[in-house]
């Protein structure tokens, strides 16, 4: 039986179908995040300093900044730029100015103040970046997305094998079916009747027995 060919082209569009819409599964990434932060003080006197403080994003680009961080020691900022800052008690919040919001990632921006100490002036520990702790790694990696699923093969349907011709039943026992020539002994000899009266006027053998196809009819040649 042959298989019309638009239903093979329907199954492999079908397949194909079912392919494309595994590959468009995906699972959403979350952001990655962040940040390293150098602080330095860059000059001191009795009761005050200088500091000089570097961020570093190391994660997804972000658009606007908060850093924070405690003082140990009951340091008070009096003056900042590049920023702003808000400070209560020991807890400073400082944001981006206007012009350096933006920070893709490993990019870097740096700000820089003056302030106070009583005794002590330790460097500050516990920075956070837009919530995120500064401790020179990223957290929050995006999580992979599943490969997609392959694409099924077409399934071909099978050719038809081609039927065999059948035996020719043998004749039954005992009965002559016409033919052209026999030979001598009964062989069964293949020719065409064209062959049959070439050989009648021709032979010179032994004798052999000739039936033609078209009346039946039997001649003996020699």
């Amino acid at each position: 039986m042959k298989i019309p060919r638009a239903r093979l082209w329907l199954a492999a569009g079908v397949a194909a179908l079912v392919g494309a819409v595994g590959a468009l599964t995906t699972t959403a990434a979350h952001a990655a995040a962040g940040c390293r932060v150098d602080y330095t003080v860059t000059s001191q006197w009795p009761g005050g300093f200088g500091a000089n403080v570097n961020v570093t994003n190391l994660g997804d680009p972000i658009n606007g900044w908060r850093l924070t961080w405690s003082f140990a020691a009951g340091q008070t900022i009096t003056q900042l730029w590049n920023g702003s800052v808000t400070q209560s008690g020991a807890q400073v919040t400082v944001t981006n100015a206007s012009y350096n919001g933006t920070l893709a990632t490993g990019t870097s921006t740096a700000f820089g103040f003056n302030g106070t100490y009583n005794g002590s002036n330790p460097a500050p520990t516990g920075f956070a970046l837009n919530g995120t702790a500064c401790t020179g790694g990223v957290t929050g990696s995006p999580s992979p997305s599943p490969s997609p699923s392959p694409s099924q093969t077409p399934t071909r349907f099978p050719s038809p094998s081609p039927s065999p011709s059948p035996s020719p039943s043998p004749s039954p026992s005992g009965q002559s079916l016409p033919c052209d020539i026999y030979a001598a002994g009964g062989t069964p000899c293949v020719a065409a009747h064209s062959t049959t009266r070439a050989l009648f006027r021709s032979y010179t053998g032994s004798l052999y027995q000739v039936r033609r196809s078209s009346d039946n009819a039997t001649r003996t040649i020699g």
